[in-house]
């Protein structure tokens, strides 16, 4: 792909003038990241700003404990808050980035990353505008957490991740990292769930039944 084809994902970097385009040009690798590879552990200084092409990295943060929870993903044409933040200050990650599918992007080293940042207003507007929009998101996965009911957020995840069909390719270990609770809270309300006739469990996944019982639990008031 070359760097005008790849640039092209990120409108906002349209306007930077000519010069400062042409050294993110020369200085952004394409890597190609295959599905399991970490991209970052917690305590890794961050060295290179990331611009997802195509694919998807998951980063979660992982307690003492060995607990997870899902913060967000990074898609297509989207950067990662926790490696800005690292750039722009000293801070080390505090979560774990992991390609959850065969992932490219464009790696863009410190130094080329904080020039473009001091130089171009196009540049600096997009980094930062990526970056509120990724801190609202955290935010709002917090509030979800601490204020929302289990019974609610598992209905809403299990619509969000069914496919056409009403199957759900996930454990229900990998449920509750989505939701950032215990693996036996998850088999607990599924299990009330299939008992109700709303869904079925199968080995590896859940087969939607009543997707309105479903949309109706994620819709009710906690």
């Amino acid at each position: 792909m070359s760097a005008a084809a790849w640039i092209a994902l990120f409108p906002a970097l349209a306007a930077m003038a000519p010069a400062d385009r042409a050294l993110l040009e020369q200085s952004g690798r394409i890597v190609d990241l295959p599905a399991g590879h970490v991209v970052f552990r917690p305590g890794e200084p961050a060295a290179h700003f990331l611009l997802v092409l195509d694919g998807s990295v998951r980063v979660q943060l992982v307690s003492r404990q060995g607990r997870e929870i899902v913060l967000y993903r990074v898609g297509t044409g989207e950067t990662c808050v926790l490696t800005t933040a690292g750039l722009l200050g000293t801070a080390s990650y505090e979560a774990e980035g992991t390609v959850e599918r065969p992932t490219r992007a464009v790696a863009l080293p410190r130094a080329p990353f904080v020039a473009l940042l001091g130089r171009s207003a196009p540049f600096r507007e997009f980094v930062f505008a990526t970056y509120g929009e990724r801190l609202t998101e955290i935010m709002l996965r917090l509030q979800e957490v601490a204020f929302e009911s289990i019974d609610r957020r598992l209905a809403a995840k299990l619509l969000e991740r069914a496919d056409a069909r009403g199957r759900v390719a996930l454990t229900h270990q990998e449920l509750a990292t989505e939701l950032g609770t215990a693996r036996e809270v998850v088999t607990r309300h599924l299990r009330e769930l299939q008992r109700a006739g709303v869904v079925e469990l199968a080995r590896g996944e859940v087969l939607i039944q009543d997707a309105s019982a479903l949309r109706a639990q994620s819709a009710a008031e906690d």
